[in-house]
């Protein structure tokens, strides 16, 4: 007989499972729902990406830890913490973008047909 899973992992697979039902959703809500939505899951403090950036620095905590023990190899501890500083960074980036994705999920302030914003042809960057 197998021991059920502990309950943190547990909780990281229903956290999986919803996180995935969002994604779901966000794709199908109105465009003002889907920016309240995103405002709150790109919050670099209080949102997912916030939560998420602080759970990978825990992990790399926990694995400097190991790492120093012998338990873990140092490469497991150093790519996590480039995980977590490149979410920062990222948590950063997304940041200055905050407020206007806020915008977008508030609604139109002013009425005019006129004043609606005019879409703008992307322009798209290679990372190399």
């Amino acid at each position: 007989m197998t021991l059920p899973p502990p309950y943190a992992v547990r909780l990281a697979d229903e956290i999986a499972r919803q996180l995935q039902a969002l994604s779901h959703h966000l794709a199908e809500l109105p465009t003002g729902q889907a920016a309240q939505v995103l405002g709150r899951v790109l919050d670099a403090e209080d949102g997912l990406l916030g939560r998420v950036t602080a759970l990978v620095i825990t992990g790399s905590h926990f694995a400097k830890d190991q790492a120093e023990r012998g338990a873990l190899p140092a490469e497991v501890w150093l790519a996590l913490g480039r995980a977590a500083n490149q979410l920062d960074d990222i948590g950063l980036d997304l940041d200055e973008h905050a407020d206007t994705i806020r915008a977008v999920g508030t609604g139109p302030t002013t009425g005019p047909a006129e004043s609606q914003p005019a879409a703008s042809a992307l322009v798209v960057r290679r990372r190399r």
